[in-house]
């Protein structure tokens, strides 16, 4: 979808999503809330992108500032989902999140045509029905289906790649962070290996890579060529599961406790959702970003456990480490983010005979689980989301982070 959130938002108007100027923020009410979702127009004549403040967007009468609406975005994207069972079974149907979904059409071209004429098809029903704009990757998997769809298809409304289109069509992507699947921090390790484009990604040794990377070594020496053997509805990349939890604070928080409140409510978070998927993870990370009132900055340290865990203690423990390390005194703090990573199943416990309690612990989280889930997530709470501190109370009634 196209600037899914702000196109809903302008359909909900009476907007046309391509040519009004439109912003979806969190809260009109503070002027340093953070822009969810900008126009195609709104970027493209004023520069004002996801991410942007409240108080960075012009004063332009022709300019519409909305809250978000997250039950209705939700809705509409059932909606969308139930268009395409029209054309394919629910098992050949992959929501990969709220504004984008894979759909394996191998075998329906006797009912719809060329997969080509398919997505013209379902492109045009999502917009004489929703009023909605959309863009289609086409591809033999998941991945250069993907690729095609942020390297090409955006532009152009539908595009298809094959195999053979990879040297002509990947290789030449530089830089490699605009590959999807390679960030910054990735980008800048291969940049130090002297490799910048997908190309010579491509030609570099996979042995090299593998000695580098291990098994993300192997799968990006792959992608570069254009081989995905997933199936559907797998992650893409392995070990890109993670558990995570980020925020950005509704005031500076300048008092360590304070921080240290709500450092925990996330980290029952995060442990909520890896306990619900029956996953555990060994690596911790905390992200701490400082006030802008202050010049931003601040860091992302990640500490790796012995043992799997999803035990809200053990990541707060472990979080409050890293805090206490690099903490810098006196810094107010605007933003927080915890996750929990190098994921493993969550069936088997190594005991230890100095933790006998471990597997208490480990049930417990399960129970209050079961409790919030029955009656909702504000019905047990920590003690620390009934100090001013808390923001568990608060972001109860929300809908992924925003206004429903």
């Amino acid at each position: 979808m196209k600037s899914f959130y702000a196109s809903c938002s302008a359909v909900m108007l009476g907007l046309d999503p391509l040519t009004c100027y439109l912003a979806v923020v969190g809260d009109t009410e503070r002027q340093g809330s953070i822009v969810l979702a900008a126009s195609p127009k709104l970027k493209q004549d004023f520069g004002i992108k996801t991410g942007n403040r409240l108080f960075e967007i012009p004063n332009d009468k022709r300019i519409h500032i909305v809250n978000a609406k997250m039950g209705s975005y939700l809705e509409v994207s059932m909606g969308l989902t139930k268009l395409f069972h029209r054309y394919v079974p629910k098992e050949c149907i992959h929501t990969y999140s709220v504004d984008e979904s894979f759909l394996q059409v191998d075998g329906t071209e006797k009912l719809w045509g060329s997969s080509w004429a398919l997505a013209a098809r379902i492109k045009r029903e999502m917009l004489q029905e929703f009023g909605l704009p959309c863009a289609i990757g086409i591809g033999p998997n998941m991945l250069i289906s993907k690729l095609c769809l942020d390297l090409e298809a955006k532009k152009i409304g539908i595009a298809e790649w094959k195999y053979e289109d990879i040297p002509s069509k990947l290789w030449p992507v530089s830089p490699l962070s605009e590959m999807w699947g390679i960030g910054k921090r990735l980008e800048l390790t291969l940049k130090r290996m002297g490799i910048v484009s997908v190309g010579q990604l491509a030609q570099t040794p996979l042995a090299l890579l593998e000695k580098k990377f291990g098994v993300m070594g192997n799968q990006l020496y792959y992608h570069a060529h254009g081989v995905d053997l997933s199936d559907l509805g797998a992650p893409l990349m392995q070990g890109q599961i993670s558990f995570a939890k980020g925020q950005i604070l509704l005031r500076d928080y300048d008092d360590p406790t304070e921080v240290k409140h709500v450092i925990l409510e996330m980290c029952e978070e995060v442990g909520r959702r890896a306990r619900k998927a029956g996953k555990a993870g060994r690596t911790i990370s905390l992200g701490i970003g400082y006030s802008k009132d202050e010049s931003g900055g601040g860091f992302n340290r990640s500490k790796t456990m012995e043992e799997p865990t999803n035990i809200t203690m053990d990541i707060y423990k472990t979080c409050l480490q890293l805090f206490r390390t690099f903490y810098e005194h006196g810094k107010t703090v605007r933003q927080i983010s915890i996750s929990l990573s190098n994921i493993t199943s969550d069936e088997e416990m190594q005991l230890n005979l100095f933790d006998p309690a471990r597997p208490k612990r480990q049930k417990l989280g399960y129970t209050m689980d079961a409790i919030r889930d029955k009656y909702g997530s504000d019905k047990l709470l920590r003690g620390v989301s009934y100090t001013k501190a808390g923001t568990a109370r608060h972001r109860s009634k929300l809908v992924g982070g925003h206004k429903a």
